[in-house]
C-alpha cells in the first residue's frame, strides 16, 4: 500500500508529521512525501525535520510563488507525472493552501483516492482564497478527516456522504504536544514579565496603511503595561517600512522557528493574531487569544476555547486587553479529541479503508 502526502508550506509539514509517524507503525504501508514548493521557508532546515521526526521530502516540485491561477496550474502540471509514476493507493492533502486543492483536482481526474486532513472547516467568506480551496477539496475527497464536530456539520450541510467523514481530532495539536517539552527547555531568551505575543500577515490587516497604523497604535497604547513581542512576517515588515510607521517601542523579532515561537506562546499573557492555527494552539495552551479577523474557520476556538474575534474594532481590542490585564480573561476548555493522537486515528482509518 502506497500513500502519498502532499504539502505546500511549513504548517502542512507540521500537520503531516503525526500521520507519517503513525503510518510507520503499520506493516506494508509505504509513504512518499511531496513538497510542492508553494512556500519557501528558511526555517525548514534539517533540524526542522529532525524535530518533527520525519524525513525531508522525497520530491520537491519547486513551484514557487505566483498568482493563485498560475501557482495552482503549475502545481497541477508538475504533480501529475509524480502521481502517474508512483501510482499511489491514496493521496493525502492537508489544510487549505493552493497545493491542497491542486493535488485533489489532479487525483480526481486520474481516479486516485484523496484523503483530506483538516476537512470541513468553513469561514463562510468566499473572498478568502483558502475558503475556495476548502470547498473544492472536500467535494473531491474520498475520506475526510475533521478536527471538530462543526466540521462534520458543515460537510453534512454540503451533501457529503456521512460514511466518508471521520472526526479524528486536530493533527496540529499532535505536533504541539510532541514539541512542547522542547519548547519548555528552549525558554524565552531571558525575557521576563507580562507580554503580548503578536503575529500579523493577512493582507486585510497589513496592506492598508490606515488599518495597519491603527493596529500598531493600539499596541503602542498598552506597551507600558504589557510588553509587545512581535515576530514580524516579511510582508508585514515591508509594509511597515513602506508606510513609514513608527514601531520603535515594540520588541520586533525576525520570524521564529516553531519551537521558539511555542516557547513564547505558552507563557504569553495574551496572543494577538490573524493566524488560523494559532487560534487552535492558544485554545490548547489555555492562553487568551484576540483574533484580528472578521470571521474564523475555527469557531470552536471561540465557542469552547480561549479565542475572541476582534475584527478591526480597535476599541474592542483595547477593552479585551484591559479585561485580560485585570485578571478577567476568557476561560476555555480543550475540545474533544485534541489529545495528541489524531494522527494515530487517521492512520488506523486509512489502513482499514484501503486494505
Amino acid at each position: 500500500m502506497l500513500i502519498l502526502h502532499v504539502v505546500g508550506a511549513r504548517p502542512n509539514f507540521m500537520k503531516a508529521a503525526p500521520v507519517v509517524r503513525a503510518l510507520r507503525l503499520h506493516k506494508g504501508v509505504k509513504q512518499t512525501l511531496v513538497h510542492t514548493g508553494q512556500h519557501y521557508d528558511a526555517n525548514m532546515s534539517d533540524v526542522f525535520f529532525q524535530q518533527l521526526k520525519i524525513p525531508a521530502p522525497d520530491v520537491n516540485l519547486a513551484v514557487g510563488s505566483g498568482s493563485h491561477a498560475k501557482q495552482t496550474a503549475e502545481i497541477m502540471s508538475r504533480f501529475e507525472p509524480v502521481v502517474l509514476q508512483g501510482k499511489p493507493d491514496l493521496v493525502l492533502v492537508y489544510g487549505d493552501v493552493n497545493s491542497t486543492a491542486a493535488a485533489a483536482l489532479v487525483c480526481a481526474k486520474l481516479l486516485i483516492k484523496v484523503g483530506h486532513v483538516e476537512a470541513g472547516l468553513r469561514s463562510f467568506d468566499r473572498t478568502m482564497p483558502e475558503e475556495i480551496n476548502r470547498l473544492v477539496t472536500d467535494q473531491l475527497s474520498d475520506l475526510l478527516f475533521t478536527p471538530s464536530q462543526d466540521g462534520n456539520q458543515n460537510l453534512a450541510r454540503e451533501g457529503i456522504a456521512a460514511d466518508k467523514v471521520h472526526l479524528v481530532g486536530n493533527v496540529m495539536i499532535d505536533t504541539l504536544v510532541e514539541l512542547l517539552p522542547a519548547a519548555i527547555r528552549a525558554g524565552k531568551d531571558g525575557f521576563t514579565g507580562r507580554y503580548a505575543l503578536v503575529t500579523l500577515h493577512r493582507p486585510s490587516n497589513v496592506d492598508d496603511p490606515r488599518t495597519l497604523k491603527r493596529i500598531l497604535e493600539s499596541l503602542l497604547a498598552v506597551n507600558d503595561e504589557l510588553a509587545i513581542i512581535f515576530p514580524v512576517h516579511p510582508r508585514t515588515r515591508q509594509r511597515i517600512a513602506e508606510f513609514g510607521l513608527k514601531v520603535d517601542q515594540l520588541r520586533l523579532l525576525d520570524p521564529l522557528p516553531y519551537i521558539d515561537f511555542l516557547a513564547y506562546q505558552r507563557l504569553a499573557t495574551v496572543v494577538i493574531t490573524d493566524s488560523g492555527g494559532i487560534q487552535e494552539e492558544t485554545t490548547y495552551l489555555q492562553v487568551p487569544c484576540l483574533t484580528l479577523r472578521e470571521n474564523t474557520e475555527r469557531p470552536i476556538t471561540i465557542t469552547q476555547g480561549t479565542n475572541e474575534l476582534i475584527g478591526h474594532d480597535m476599541k474592542k481590542l483595547r477593552n479585551e486587553l484591559e479585561k485580560i490585564l485585570s485578571g478577567k480573561a476568557k476561560k476555555g476548555s480543550v475540545p474533544p479529541l485534541w489529545d495528541g493522537h489524531a494522527g494515530e486515528r487517521i492512520a488506523d482509518l486509512l489502513v482499514r479503508n484501503l486494505s
